[in-house]
């Protein structure tokens, strides 16, 4: 059967279809849904500032040792090695535990391992004084882990998803212990947050 030329084809335009029929066209699969963003995690904004200083202050309890066995005279490859001991058990001593706070828990790593607990299942929180400030945090399953409060202030971001696990282990009745320690955080967080603020406004 002879073929019929469509005018449209010689004029560079589509072929003509048939009224009614949608052109074909391939079956593209619909995108897939984006995972839901996981929930954010908050971290000491402070640690790499903290382990800096103590790298310094080991180097340069080193330096000032070799420095004056130097001038005097006595220095020696086994006082070199006495003093270098000396300034690593120092470096271990000020080396910053590295916490981080998610949803429901909170977790430290230091050189000796990583500890955590249980931010919505909490037993007790309870301040040590001392030396140095520690508040010990400890859940149901055990599980306890030890900070600086001074971290907590500041950092508020750690602060207050800590406090929010902290009610809600209130609310679900396994925080028996802790509501003084926690208030006490709370006012310090709150005193530097305000103390901050007359600092910009130049109240301060």
């Amino acid at each position: 059967m002879e073929r019929r030329d469509d005018p449209r084809e010689a004029l560079g335009l589509p072929p003509h279809r048939a009224p009614g029929r949608a052109p074909h066209t391939s079956a593209e699969p619909s995108p897939e849904p984006s995972p839901s963003p996981s929930p954010e995690v908050a971290h000491d904004l402070h640690w790499a500032r903290d382990l800096r200083s103590a790298v310094r202050c080991s180097a340069l309890l080193l330096a000032l040792l070799l420095l004056i066995d130097h001038a005097a005279g006595t220095l020696t490859g086994p006082r070199v090695l006495l003093w270098t001991g000396l300034a690593a058990l120092l470096f271990l001593v000020l080396y910053p535990a590295r916490v981080a706070v998610g949803e429901g828990w909170l977790s430290t790593r230091g050189l000796l391992g990583t500890r955590r607990v249980r931010t919505d299942h909490l037993v007790s929180v309870r301040c040590l004084d001392g030396v140095g400030q520690r508040l010990v945090l400890r859940d149901t399953s055990g599980a306890r882990v030890e900070i600086d409060p001074r971290l907590l202030v500041a950092n508020p971001a750690l602060w207050h998803r800590l406090d929010d696990d902290a009610r809600t282990s209130a609310l679900r009745g396994s925080l028996v212990c802790g509501a003084t320690a926690l208030r006490r955080v709370s006012e310090r967080v709150d005193d530097e947050a305000a103390r901050a603020v007359f600092k910009v406004s130049g109240l301060d």
